[in-house]
């Protein structure tokens, strides 16, 4: 196990009933890392984000956070979650966007203790490292679906997540926002050195931004570097997916 990992997958398999949905998958992914994991739907994407958020139970293999042991590790207020459901929000929900964010602090400060001025501040800087710091005030209904995805990163990273994972994040966010959108997400890992861990089918959009690819279908195909998987010719893509695919890259120059 590197020293450096903050996730360490060994040997990991699991199957619902009959079906086997991945199968001794093996992965590191190096701290301070951008990783966008990729595959057909049903490769087994969402249920690995699962078993590494404790969300399911390990059936064979093993996971360690921050090299401790899943099993035995609790300090989950190191990890912000942002899963595709945040783009159903209930729009009626009457909170302001700084309330959304502050309740992401409730596990470090306690449900009904009183927020202090620096709780404010953290909100602030928050919403600050995802662009939305303008609308603090705005109620979150009032949002679109890009803006919303945004605050509730803020919320995952309001207590100092030092790993950000992001299940289909740009579900619902409008297609001319999706570059920005991942503009952002690069800024926070680069500029904030959050470690990012992100499921996608952008990857077209999205492979000039990360560090590093895993292409899973079951099996781990591939992980490497986001350049070795530029290099991939489309029928090895081909291959991977079970049918052709478009590999469109947006290089910004």
């Amino acid at each position: 196990m590197t020293a450096k990992s903050i996730i360490d997958i060994n040997q990991l398999s699991y199957r619902y009933e009959k079906d086997t949905v991945l199968e001794q998958i093996n992965l590191a992914i190096p701290e301070g890392s951008f990783l966008a994991i990729v595959g057909p739907n049903g490769s087994g994407k969402s249920t690995l984000l699962k078993l590494i958020l404790g969300l399911l139970k390990i059936q064979k293999g093993e996971i360690y956070l921050f090299g401790e042991e899943l099993s035995k590790f609790k300090d989950w207020q190191k990890i912000g979650y942002v899963s595709q459901k945040a783009n159903s929000f209930n729009t009626g929900f009457p909170a302001s966007v700084f309330e959304v964010v502050l309740s992401g602090l409730t596990k470090k400060v306690g449900m009904f203790k009183f927020f202090k001025k620096e709780h404010s501040q953290k909100v602030m800087d928050a919403l600050t490292a995802v662009g939305m710091e303008k609308f603090s005030n705005r109620n979150i209904g009032e949002l679109s679906g890009g803006q919303q995805q945004r605050v509730f990163i803020a919320r995952a990273l309001v207590s100092d997540s030092k790993l950000l994972i992001l299940d289909e994040p740009t579900v619902g966010v409008d297609a001319e926002n999706v570059g920005t959108f991942y503009q952002m997400l690069e800024d926070l890992n680069k500029k904030r050195g959050i470690t990012l861990l992100l499921v996608t089918h952008d990857i077209g959009t999205v492979s000039d931004k990360v560090t590093h690819v895993a292409c899973l279908n079951k099996h781990l195909f591939f992980h490497g570097e986001a350049q070795e998987f530029e290099k991939l010719t489309s029928e090895g893509i081909q291959d991977f997916y079970g049918h052709g695919i478009h590999l469109l890259s947006h290089h910004h120059h």
